[in-house]
């Protein structure tokens, strides 16, 4: 393999520092000391730097990272580790003309620090909350190349920069950034295929920590262990197999040795890929100790690690995985399935190893999960998939194809569903009831309280015809004051939990709380409202609909999540050639980024006073 030739690091690093050596600024207040990362707006201003000046400057963003982490949350371990990998590409490469995609953003907070962003590590809470926890090119048009947050893409991206670059005739370098973990999704098996097919330059970085979110799982993991094991000169190399040069470096958070492995890659004409071993939480002992815990957080102690005591009180998670760990002991068929987040189910990792067999997690591969638990359905036993509303948008395909299609009783549990949750643009939680909802042959279920959800849950595993998924509640645990109904059917059928004349509130999931809140509200102005629990999401009950018509005027829907195409539209749809009006209450579609919660609802009118003002001025004028 021919690969650029460089000069040496006594040639490129062993010269004296430009300007920006650390310094005491009298004048400032507090005698301020100055650090390096307060001086680079751009990474052409490391160029200047010797190696112990870049190793200085790799502690401080560290410290930086840990700043806001600290104090505003976020993902740390995975940006720890790769610190002086980002200190080590932005020396040797010319950003913004060398091109940079970073796989799901976990690891970018270093980029953002030295490509003119440190205030928002170093600043006060304003200045951190304008900087974005991912990739956004909305913030940084000439360093952030993507809007990244899923998993698995920056290979796929970095092709297409590649393959324009090629028909243009630049000579840029195109530089993709992915985790281990990030490896065993299938859009990173497509973009290493492209990037080969195509012949021409491309620089991957694989950064292997030895770690997805939890462990690593998918038999890749092997062929990576060996080839760190062996310093990258085991026999059977995916990476040589697939037609990559490959390039292996041990000392990952070695800033010295990084700078001179990119330096012989740079320029390349051919696909590569730089394989370094880093250590999640590299410098912060308690995420290097526990990496799972630290993999994301909220803000905690930097002195010691200690977080603030959660607040007691139940959670689902703990709800979820106790109640099916107590299960898994009388059925042997009930399997328990993540994606690459166990968290999400509350399955620690004490829990995992409590299932034994009965627990699976396939890695960040959720194509490979639906397809997986249609083919464990198949095969007689009773699969529980769980994972986030934001992350089963890419999975729509083997939902209606692998699963729906072949009526395999598998059970999803939708977790994190609503616009009380995740709240980055990548990270949206509002589509998964109009995109479910869309597949035939899937029933949708939305419970109101705990005992609700664990009896539908029950019903789905149990239940051998269709597949099913349940949207978990997200607006915490509310415990419903009598008995629920433990069997459901195929078709839907509303729960009339108060009936009263004019108006009827239709309230779904986790805004059937609201639901009985508004209808309180419009008893004092003299409106005996009726409230129904629609219980499914999918399809219209139309005997409870019809039956409204008699004494009703107004139909009123509450969604948690988007509103176009959502369950209300579907409702409006059914009386669109009747008498009746309805008032569709969800979110408008658009795309949120970094939203506040309650201001979200106010201006798409879902607060509580807002929905029953809003009634009063169509049946009261």
């Amino acid at each position: 393999m021919e690969l650029t030739k460089c000069l040496t690091l006594q040639q490129r690093l062993g010269r004296k520092s430009g300007p920006y050596f650390t310094f005491t600024d009298s004048s400032s207040p507090k005698n301020h000391t100055t650090m390096y990362i307060e001086k680079i707006k751009s990474p052409a201003d490391l160029k200047s730097l010797d190696l112990e000046a870049l190793n200085i400057v790799a502690d401080e963003t560290r410290q930086a990272v840990l700043n806001r982490v600290s104090k505003h949350g976020g993902h740390i371990g995975p940006n720890l580790g790769f610190v002086e990998a980002t200190v080590a590409l932005h020396y040797v490469f010319d950003a913004p003309k060398d091109k940079f995609v970073f796989d799901v953003s976990h690891q970018c907070y270093p980029h953002k620090v030295l490509t003119g962003r440190a205030a928002g590590f170093l600043g006060d809470v304003n200045e951190m909350n304008a900087i974005s926890g991912y990739s956004s090119p909305a913030e940084s048009p000439v360093y952030d190349n993507f809007e990244v947050g899923h998993t698995s893409t920056s290979v796929s991206l970095a092709t297409g920069l590649q393959k324009a670059r090629d028909i243009k005739g630049t000579d840029e370098n195109i530089i993709a950034i992915i985790g281990d973990g990030s490896l065993s999704g299938g859009e990173a098996f497509e973009g290493l295929d492209e990037a080969s097919e195509l012949g021409t330059g491309i620089i991957i970085v694989v950064n292997d920590n030895e770690m997805s979110i939890a462990e690593n799982h998918g038999g890749i993991y092997k062929n990576l262990r060996a080839l760190r094991e062996s310093n990258g000169t085991c026999e059977h190399n995916w990476f040589k197999a697939w037609g990559f040069d490959y390039l292996y470096l041990e000392e990952g958070n070695d800033v010295g040795k990084l700078i001179e492995v990119f330096e012989r890659v740079k320029g390349t004409k051919r696909p590569t890929v730089v394989h370094i071993h880093t250590e999640k939480g590299h410098g912060f002992a308690p995420a290097v100790e526990n990496k799972e815990a630290w993999h994301w957080g909220m803000p905690f102690n930097k002195a010691d690690g200690s977080r603030p005591q959660k607040p007691a009180g139940e959670t689902y998670e703990d709800l979820f995985s106790n109640w099916m760990l107590r299960e898994m002991k009388r059925d042997k068929t009930l399997i328990a399935v993540t994606a690459g987040t166990p968290a999400a189910g509350g399955f620690t990792p004490d829990k995992r190893k409590e299932a034994g067999e009965q627990h699976i997690d396939m890695g960040i591969a959720e194509e490979q999960a639906v397809a997986m638990i249609s083919g464990m359905a198949k095969g007689g036993l009773r699969p529980v998939w769980t994972v986030y509303s934001t992350f089963i948008q890419r999975t729509y395909d083997q939902i209606a194809q692998d699963l729906c299609i072949n009526s395999n009783p598998a059970v999803i549990n939708v977790v994190y569903g609503g616009a009380g949750t995740m709240n980055d643009i990548t990270h949206i939680c509002l589509f998964d009831i109009p995109m479910l909802c869309s597949i035939p042959n899937l029933i949708y279920l939305a419970p109101t309280t705990c005992e609700e959800y664990f009896a539908m849950l029950r019903w789905a595993i149990l239940q051998d015809k269709k597949p099913i998924a349940i949207r978990m509640p997200s607006n915490g645990v509310n415990h419903a004051e009598g008995d629920v109904d433990t069997e459901y059917g195929y078709e839907p059928k509303y729960k009339v939990a108060h009936k009263g004349t004019e108006v009827a509130v239709i309230a779904a999931g986790s805004f059937y709380q609201k639901g009985e809140n508004v209808v309180r509200l419009l008893a004092k102005k003299g409106i005996d409202a009726t409230l129904i629990n629609p219980r499914y999401l999918n399809a219209v009950d139309a005997a409870t609909l019809n039956a409204l018509e008699a004494d009703h005027r107004l139909v009123v829907t509450l969604e948690d999540g988007c509103k176009d195409g959502g369950f209300g539209e579907r409702i409006a749809a059914f009386f669109g050639t009747s008498d009746m009006k309805v008032l569709v209450g969800g979110i408008k579609k658009d795309l949120y980024d970094r939203f506040d919660h309650r201001q979200l609802l106010s201006d798409n009118r879902l607060l509580d006073d807002q929905i029953a003002d809003d009634i009063l001025k169509i049946v009261r004028p």
